[in-house]
């Protein structure tokens, strides 16, 4: 179930992970850096797999807006859910979305990630430019973070884009795929869902 471009967002969702104190507004180029130290300092703590992965998925659940993604990736599909199902999708891709990196992550090195600029596309969003730093195993790779910032005190996560490729896009281009090929049966996407949490 899992591609090759989900394991792109795999690589790189860890940069939005970290916990930032909301008291006042935050810029949106800062909350990035923030991320990314933070999230550099998790990785390098002395702790266990698994306790580097329950941090991260606590710390995930406080940052990056999982159910706005999640809704995103069904599309036009989701006009379609009742309410019970509805419910039943936002538990299962929270839980898909976590244990999609949580697993992996934690084998992750420091990343180097350099924030260079910010633009601001409407009131409720704003895109930072960074790129990931070249190293001997890597070549430099630019991000885009689309930050959702209607509220500026709590600022999220809503999408990478990873050398022009959306992260979110590919996903939702993925569940749409296993939909239309079961009959535009929208329940397959959550058997499938559910045959990969088990």
């Amino acid at each position: 179930m899992i591609s090759k471009k989900n394991l792109i967002f795999i690589s790189f969702i860890i940069f939005t992970l970290t916990n930032i104190s909301n008291s006042n507004s935050i810029e949106p180029d800062i909350f990035v850096q923030s991320t990314v130290n933070r999230a550099s300092q998790v990785l390098s703590d002395n702790l266990t797999k698994d306790q580097k992965i329950e941090k991260l998925k606590s710390i995930a659940e406080e940052t990056v807006d999982i159910e706005g993604i999640g809704m995103y990736t069904l599309g036009a599909y989701r006009k379609t859910l009742s309410e019970d199902q509805k419910r039943e999708y936002k538990i299962l891709f929270k839980q898909y979305f976590l244990k999609t990196f949580s697993s992996r992550l934690a084998e992750y090195s420091n990343p180097e990630i350099q924030v260079n600029s910010k633009e601001k596309l409407n009131k409720n969003y704003t895109m930072v430019s960074s790129i990931l730093v070249e190293t001997e195993q890597r070549p430099e790779i630019n991000i885009n973070w689309r930050i959702y910032t209607k509220n500026p005190d709590d600022p999220k996560i809503r999408d990478l884009i990873i050398e022009g490729l959306s992260l979110a896009r590919t996903q939702k281009e993925e569940f749409s795929s296993i939909i239309q090929s079961n009959d535009e049966n929208i329940e397959a996407l959550f058997a499938n869902l559910k045959k990969f949490l088990e």
